[in-house]
């Protein structure tokens, strides 16, 4: 079972073209309890083009198992979570740090 802030690998659905990507659990573990899938957030390595306010830059990402600096982009999907798996490049949690920086964003866009 996944838990919030580990960090996943999926074939992430895109608005172009579907690529395989690392990306971080936002569902919750009472979510997990009663659903069969997984919500995810994406992370990019282009940072150049990760300019509006709900981006995010990961302060932790190499404690993360991740090769470049990422940003969190509050770009979620909903998937089966037999779909995401992890690898021995992209295994661990994302710090507190960046987790309380991601949740931030998305909590900020629902606000009115």
């Amino acid at each position: 079972m996944f838990r919030p802030g580990d960090v996943v690998v999926v074939d992430f659905p895109g608005v172009v073209e579907t690529k395989r990507r690392p990306a971080v659990v936002i569902s919750t573990d009472e979510y997990h309890k009663h659903r069969p899938d997984v919500i995810v957030g994406m992370f990019t390595t282009r940072r150049a083009k990760a300019t509006a306010p709900t981006d995010y830059l990961l302060q932790d990402w190499t404690t993360s198992g991740l090769h470049y600096p990422c940003v969190f982009r509050s770009f979620l999907v909903t998937l089966p979570a037999a779909d995401a798996t992890t690898s021995a490049t992209a295994r661990s949690v994302i710090g507190a740090r960046s987790r309380h920086g991601c949740c931030e964003l998305l909590l900020s866009e629902l606000d009115p």
